[in-house]
């Protein structure tokens, strides 16, 4: 769910299992992919336990130590995100939390920064769909003076008026660039057409601009006080600590945390898939590239096809001898990388592929982009799954490399209620992964004949062009449209 600078450089983990996946020049350019580099056998993961604590108030605790070198990595994370925006509010949640280090306790913004500096610690708030956190990465020697700044930081925030107006006026600003980016409007196209404007997941995290406008300080100490609550949050601490030592330091911090409201929280509906392929143009004049999206909406996090899915994903279009960016990039040379995702999300987020391409190969890469769409519908060769599976499983170990990558993988057993052991039979959960597994998951849930096919770029160059390939209805959409201002 992040640069990371110098203090994490410093923290580095290192891992019991090294990894070394060499993909040599020549297999990467070979079109037919017949031939897949040699392989050594997937490493097994071994993490340290999760020891499971609880304070006083309720509050989960989970605590991982890591012993390496003297550093501690806490996050408190709350399961509230964009995705509980109250409707009218879209965008509330991500400036709340951006809001949290502005100013909490006794202590100003740059108060804040000034005594984290001091500490050589560091301090960030972050938000998505699914959870808000708070996360303070601390020399072991100075976490005692540091939580309590972290916890005034997520438990007491004042949200300062000037400080507000100052943040919204930097995301006033961002829509306002985005205008002539191409870039940046077609991820919100896309979400736009696909989920809606009454859909939550069919407006940006951070909101429109007429909800930034209308924002006041009050919205924010209401979701604050709604759900930020000790029943709804889950501290997690990894380090240099042990599990006995660091629980008096949190209960004297977060002890005394009590729910003011009870937390309500009610999941985003699952949107209706497009009901046949349909292509938006978002006319932006001159624009040197075109901006190509292509998906539908695609699944939860709880899914049980995540591991055929990400073999999938790993084929089509999700590392750099993927088909995509094999066709696309290499072999046609209209874009410098095109690839896809699954966004999995507590409810269905969406599934899409995407590039940005030569203006005058816009049409020619449509027609690439619906080849590979079809063609990942075909039965898997041998050999190509059996390179997906390993570069799956060979990448796992280099994302536990830092107490940060650490905690946050915990932040996602928490969020998604994974089990415990979920990381440690991960490598085997991927290795399982079938031929007619892939097959199958491709069937269910890749269709072209309903895709949302968003293209951002010159209107009058691509246009006629996109029209004769006779993909599908054709409607257009303006830039205020995409912003939703």
């Amino acid at each position: 769910m992040m640069a990371r600078g110098e203090m994490a450089r410093r923290s580095l983990l290192p891992l019991t299992v090294v990894v070394a996946c060499v993909v040599s020049l020549a297999a990467q350019q070979r079109p037919d992919r017949s031939k897949p580099p040699a392989l050594g056998p997937a490493p097994s993961l071994h993490l340290p336990a999760i020891q499971k604590r609880t304070l006083s108030n309720g509050l989960p605790v989970w605590v991982m130590e890591a012993h390496k070198v003297p550093l501690a990595q806490v996050n408190l994370v709350v399961m509230a995100g964009s995705g509980d925006d109250p409707s009218g509010k879209f965008g509330v949640a991500n400036l709340t939390a951006a809001m949290l280090d502005e100013g909490a306790g006794s202590r100003s913004s740059l108060e804040i920064a000034d005594a984290i500096d001091y500490l050589g610690a560091d301090l960030t708030t972050a938000s998505n769909s699914d959870a808000s956190a708070v996360r303070l990465n601390v020399p072991v020697a100075r976490l005692r003076d540091a939580l309590p700044i972290m916890a005034d930081v997520a438990l007491r925030p004042t949200f300062p008026q000037q400080d507000l107006e100052r943040l919204r006026q930097e995301r006033l600003t961002a829509l306002l660039q985005a205008r002539n980016d191409p870039s940046a409007l077609a991820p919100l196209a896309f979400a736009r057409v696909l989920y809606g404007t009454m859909h939550r997941y069919g407006t940006g995290q951070q909101g429109t601009e007429t909800t930034l406008k209308a924002f006041t300080r009050q919205d924010l100490v209401a979701f604050h006080d709604a759900m930020y609550q000790p029943s709804s949050a889950m501290l997690i601490v990894v380090g240099d600590i042990t599990a006995d030592g660091v629980m008096p330091l949190l209960e004297q911090q977060f002890g005394s945390w009590k729910a003011t409201t009870p937390s309500r929280r009610t999941l985003v509906p699952r949107a209706p898939q497009p009901p046949q392929t349909e292509i938006t143009i978002v006319d932006v004049p001159m624009a040197e590239q075109s901006q190509i999206r292509v998906g539908l909406v695609g699944v939860a996090r709880s899914t049980p096809d995540y591991f055929p899915l990400q073999v999938l994903n790993t084929i089509l279009g999700g590392s750099f001898t993927s088909r995509l960016n094999q066709n696309l990039r290499e072999q046609h040379g209209y874009t410098y990388g095109a690839s896809s995702r699954f966004d999995m999300r507590l409810s269905p987020g969406p599934f899409l592929a995407g590039a940005g391409v030569q203006t005058d190969k816009t049409a020619e890469s449509l027609t690439e982009f619906f080849k590979e769409l079809n063609g990942i519908l075909a039965p898997i060769d041998a050999q190509e799954l059996s390179r997906a599976k390993n570069y799956v499983a060979l990448g796992l170990p280099a994302e536990f490399e830092t107490i940060a990558d650490l905690a946050a993988h915990l932040e996602e057993l928490a969020i998604y209620t994974l089990p415990g052991d979920y990381f440690q039979t991960y490598v085997s959960n991927i290795q399982a992964v079938t031929a007619a597994a892939v097959q199958k998951a491709a069937a269910t849930y890749i269709q072209p004949k309903k895709l949302a096919v968003v293209v951002v770029g010159d209107r009058k160059v691509i246009e006629p062009r996109i029209r004769a390939l006779n993909l599908g209805p054709i409607r257009f959409m303006t830039v205020d449209q995409v912003l939703g201002s």
